[in-house]
Order: C-alpha cells, then structure tokens, then sequence
C-alpha cells in the first residue's frame, strides 16, 4: 500500500503546483501520515479513515492563517480604489445605453441595470474592462 499512498501523494503535490491555492497541501501532509500507518498496519479503513480525517482537520485548523502569509500584502492599483467609491453622473445613463460618471476626479463609461438621470449620486459595484457598473445611491 505503500506505493498506492505515494503516488496519492504526487497526484495532491501536482494539483497544488498547478493551482498554487493551498487547495491540496493538507493532503499531501496526511497522505505522509497515511503512508507511515500504511508501513505498520494493512487495514485500509484505517489508513482511509487518517488521510480523510487529518486532511480536513488540517484544511479547517491551518487554512487562513496559512494563507495571511502567503498573502502579506497586495498593493492595490488605481482600478481597486475605485470599487466601492461613490461618483456623479454626467451623462444619463440608460438600461440599454451606457452613460458617463465622475469618480475620483475621473470620467468613466458606465452601465447599470436601471435608468439614472443626470447629477445622480451613484456607487461602483465593479469594472468591466473599461466600463463601470454603478447603482444609483439612494438618499
């Protein structure tokens, strides 16, 4: 069962390097884990029983702190300030017909799902290429 453990355990190490999301890293651990049991004991249930169990334990106890390391810091760009900020109209924009909006100082393309007339106050709710999709704020 040895071998069996091993190639489980180049299958996860290959997952996790195409993907390098910390998605398969927990079972590789208790697929070691599994593979030192599989060297003392033959019952399948159990080393079945350790590498599921282990795996998820580690998944649910060591993701997020694992991944506030990884991700130390990303710099956000002037595309990121944006998401969230809140802007004027210019131009009307229509369902069918994108309109134009002021935010931070900067005129954009806009689109939204309902008609916003001029001098509305309207907040970024994401960027599509170069247009952004708004909602009007209500007062």
């Amino acid at each position: 069962m040895v071998l069996e453990w091993l190639v489980v355990i180049l299958i996860c190490a290959f997952l996790e390097a195409i993907t390098v999301n910390l998605v398969t890293i927990w079972f590789i651990a208790s697929g070691l884990v599994a593979l030192i049991v599989s060297i003392f004991t033959d019952s399948l249930l159990i080393q079945m029983g350790i590498f599921v169990l282990l795996g998820v334990f580690l998944l649910i106890t060591t993701r997020k702190p694992l991944q506030r390391m990884v991700n130390v810091h990303r710099e956000k760009t002037n595309l990121d300030r944006i998401y969230g900020m809140t802007g004027v109209v210019t131009e009307e924009i229509l369902k069918n017909k994108p309109g134009v909006v002021k935010v931070d100082g900067k005129h954009w393309s806009a689109v939204s799902d309902s008609d916003i007339p001029v001098q509305s106050i309207v907040k970024v709710l994401e960027i599509n290429s170069t247009k952004l999709k708004v909602k009007k704020v209500e007062d």
